[in-house]
């Protein structure tokens, strides 16, 4: 159990993966100087009640990712860019509010069995959803997006988190992602998320060609 300065943000970061943020408030400021001077570690967790920014302290959920901060950018007002990296997740036994931010004492949580063969045989059926989920993605979202399988995650775990973090889902589906009881629970979810999104996708990309084509011909 550690004692652990929590960031409750609209955003949900897994383990592995980057998270860059722009810290302008005051008391977020202290929290990320209070970090760099002592354990360098602290907490993201998506919020469950309340805002983001400007207001009372939000709550939390219970499950959320320890990150350290791999560069930072100081600006000259007191700003920071900075960018995080997901290191392990965690869950929170009891928060603590009296300070100007967020702090809780938690215990990490690793996911059960990482790595298995079935997960490993899974992953290698996930691949081709990936890929076609980003080309279609392309089409809907007007950027061209490149799909390179050799630079992603070769360990079935971290291609897993990251595979996750692509995802353009609700927040709450990415929270289910991140509480995931095992990597073969977790591969599970994120190949039916995969498949769900690339036949919706699908479906938007004919939608709209039929839509042109329409247009084109009352032209």
């Amino acid at each position: 159990m550690i004692y652990l300065p929590i960031f409750p943000l609209k955003t949900v970061l897994f383990p592995g993966t980057p998270l860059p943020l722009h810290i302008f408030e005051p008391r977020y400021r202290r929290m990320m100087n209070e970090v760099i001077h002592t354990s360098g570690l602290f907490g993201v967790a998506l919020i469950k009640r309340g805002v983001e920014a400007m207001g009372p302290l939000p709550e939390p959920h219970n499950i959320g990712c320890a990150a350290t901060i791999a560069n930072i950018e100081h600006l000259p007002d007191g700003r920071m860019n900075l960018l995080a990296i997901g290191e392990e997740r965690f869950r929170i036994l009891k928060l603590d509010q009296s300070g100007p931010f967020l702090n809780a004492w938690v215990e990490m949580m690793p996911i059960e069995d990482p790595q298995t063969l079935s997960v490993s045989r899974g992953i290698r059926g996930l691949l081709p959803w990936i890929e076609a989920y980003l080309k279609t993605l392309t089409y809907t979202v007007g950027e061209r997006i490149e799909f390179k399988p050799l630079s992603l995650p070769t360990d079935p775990l971290p291609l897993l988190y990251f595979a996750a973090s692509l995802l353009h889902i609700p927040l709450v589906e990415k929270q289910d992602l991140l509480e995931s009881e095992s990597s073969a629970h977790l591969l599970k979810k994120v190949t039916r998320l995969y498949r769900r999104e690339v036949v919706l996708l699908r479906h938007l990309v004919t939608l709209a060609e039929h839509q042109t084509e329409h247009v084109s011909r009352l032209n």
